[in-house]
């Protein structure tokens, strides 16, 4: 078994594999515009972070009903069961399903079918977090926060993803307000594609508790020192980063160095169904090809549960850390 984790930078629509969105398609008389799965997994060979969103939206087309989403979430918490994942918290994009006419009640209870029992089906505890398109205005993401509001016993935080670049994140500043005083915990994308300075702004501005990426703090030592004095998590995604080629290769990845410099960083898999691995597989990954050895991988596991939204559950997250502590690596 793998060593237990925690899951804090995963998209659920990320997770659609091939054979569950032909399925869904054929569930829905949705037609994709592909032969079979080969052909759709081969078009999961993108370049670049948009050539990913565009597929990425545009499959999701066959999520439809409360049923959808359900089998959606239990494909991904018995895969990510099975690779060690013990904690998931679980980001969802509803504005991309607002937009086609899926309400909001649609996605919260589909998704909430599959993660309220995912402790006793799979071993997993679950938080679900909401996200907001950074491409899209501010103002339909407060549409976004005001439909959310007779779910938000479901739901844990908010957050911020999609494109980066040309949407800084002090766009967002009333709705990261508004979520703050609805008690929802704060997350965002940032330093990702976009600059160090992005990372300050999510700090400074949106008053994040996380940085999702984060990955380009390291150009900025000042902003290390800061985010090591202050113990910000940094969710990183190996994996998804050397296919949206923010680094070149897996052997180019900071993570080491960042480990060295004290940040506290997890590995997550992002959008595992197409950026090529689950949370599991990135572990494997790092280990392999960056030679991290087993107390640098105890580490990451550790932080991935310090970093997790566990703060009203502390003798779950204290049961979580002994799992690590006494893992066995063989």
């Amino acid at each position: 078994m793998p060593i237990p984790k925690a899951e804090l930078h995963l998209h659920i629509e990320g997770t659609l594999e091939p054979e569950l969105a032909f399925a869904l398609a054929a569930r829905n008389g949705v037609e994709l515009p592909y032969a079979d799965t080969d052909a759709l997994r081969e078009a999961y060979r993108f370049q670049d972070l948009q050539s990913f969103l565009n597929l990425y939206y545009e499959l999701m087309t066959v999520l439809r009903t409360e049923r959808d989403f359900e089998d959606l979430a239990d494909a991904y918490l018995a895969r990510a069961a099975a690779q060690g994942v013990r904690h998931a918290e679980v980001f969802f994009d509803p504005q991309a399903h607002l937009a086609r006419g899926v309400g909001m009640g649609t996605v919260v209870e589909g998704l909430w079918r599959a993660l309220g029992r995912s402790e006793e089906k799979h071993g997993v505890s679950t938080r679900l977090i909401m996200c907001f398109l950074r491409d899209e205005s501010a103002e339909s993401a407060m549409a976004a926060l005001d439909a959310a509001k007779p779910h938000l016993d479901r739901i844990t935080g908010v957050g911020l993803d999609s494109a980066e670049v040309g949407h800084p994140p002090a766009k967002f500043r009333e709705v990261y307000e508004a979520a703050a005083a609805l008690g929802l915990r704060r997350v965002a994308h940032a330093g990702e594609e976009g600059p160090p300075e992005y990372v300050t702004e999510a700090l400074d501005v949106l008053g994040v508790e996380r940085v999702d990426h984060g990955l380009r703090c390291v150009e900025d030592p000042a902003l290390v020192e800061r985010l090591v004095r202050e113990r910000v998590p940094l969710t990183l995604c190996p994996l998804s980063n050397v296919r949206l080629r923010t680094v070149d290769t897996l052997a180019d990845h900071p993570l080491p160095a960042m480990l060295d410099a004290g940040l506290l960083c997890t590995v997550n898999s992002d959008d595992p169904a197409y950026f090529g691995g689950y949370a599991g597989d990135n572990f494997d990954a790092v280990r392999e090809t960056l030679g991290l050895g087993p107390e640098r991988l105890r580490e990451l596991a550790r932080n991935s549960f310090l970093a997790s939204f566990l703060d009203d559950d502390e003798e779950r997250r204290a049961r979580y850390l002994a799992e690590v502590e006494a893992y066995d690596f063989g």
